[in-house]
């Protein structure tokens, strides 16, 4: 299947490769595809991955064909298969798809078209860690030897679940810290306070309430206090060390308002990179090398 589904799908020159490429069209590089037209299709709510695909997709001259699943044969039983054989019918270039079934691509194996995978259930997420890695490249130049640690909602969090891989991969070291019915044990747990002084990369995770089997046992005011990112935390960060969050954040919950907005943060950096990553991801399967 082309395009791009997962990150275990690509090598880590691949991985690199992409990285680079983002970054030479951050740096002004030009490539147009103006007889193409990719399809955008969302079935679960979201801004910074649906628009900054679109907002990559205009960049490269490709024109947006935006779903809306509201107002679609979704309402009436068509199957995730059926629609996107729609589209394929229909003759778009590519369809962007973020679903809430974990690896729904599988249904789709017969599909020629290149799916762009914008996040699957609880276990993908492959442009949201390509930014994430982008941004940490900018910083440092390198990932071998690089200390991260992600804190917060790991057991919900598809970033956190392509994040830990692809890190190890490229030779980081990888923590998780937070709540323990948060912890999966996909990586060594790590207390926040002992985290915070160690780590060049503090990754903090969106505490999401509309994916819980069951409520949180402790109090937003306590998760702040416990888990989040505080104002006195981010002080006692090494000198060079930076702080990520894949967003939406919760401004008192996982990060203070002020450290959301510090200049450790590199929230706002991660997105607009996104837009990048983005579209190298595009370009590089429409020029049929992904």
């Amino acid at each position: 299947m082309r395009g791009l589904l997962t990150l275990r799908d690509l090598s880590t020159e691949k991985i690199l490769e992409l990285i680079k490429y983002a970054e030479k069209l951050k740096r002004g590089f030009r490539i147009q595809y103006p007889d193409k037209k990719i399809a955008t299709l969302f079935f679960e709510n979201s801004t910074r991955t649906q628009y900054s695909f679109q907002c990559a997709l205009m960049n490269l001259g490709i024109k947006v064909v935006d779903f809306d699943t509201q107002l679609s044969s979704i309402a009436k039983g068509e199957s995730l298969y059926d629609t996107v054989r729609t589209f394929e019918a229909l003759g778009v270039d590519g369809v962007v798809i973020r679903h809430s079934k974990d690896e729904y691509f599988k249904e789709l194996e017969t599909i020629k078209i290149p799916i762009f995978n914008g996040g699957d259930g609880k276990a993908n997420h492959p442009t949201q860690s390509l930014l994430d890695l982008m941004t940490i490249h900018e910083e440092f130049q390198k990932f071998e030897g690089l200390k991260c640690c992600i804190v917060g909602d790991i057991s919900h969090s598809r970033v956190a679940h392509t994040n830990i891989e692809i890190m190890e991969r490229l030779g980081m070291e990888v923590y998780i810290s937070g709540p323990e019915e948060f912890n999966d044990h996909s990586a060594p747990y790590l207390p926040l306070d002992e985290a915070i002084e160690k780590m060049d990369i503090i990754m903090l995770l969106r505490v999401q309430f509309e994916r819980h089997q069951e409520k949180m046992k402790i109090s937003v005011e306590e998760y702040h206090k416990r888990y989040g990112m505080t104002v006195e935390r981010m002080e006692k960060m090494k000198e060079n060390a930076i702080i990520m969050h894949p967003a939406p954040i919760n401004r008192g919950v996982e990060i203070a308002s002020e450290v959301a907005e510090c200049p450790k943060s590199r929230i706002y950096k991660q997105m607009t990179n996104g837009v990048y990553i983005r579209m190298a991801v595009i370009s590089d399967s429409l020029d049929g090398n992904l």
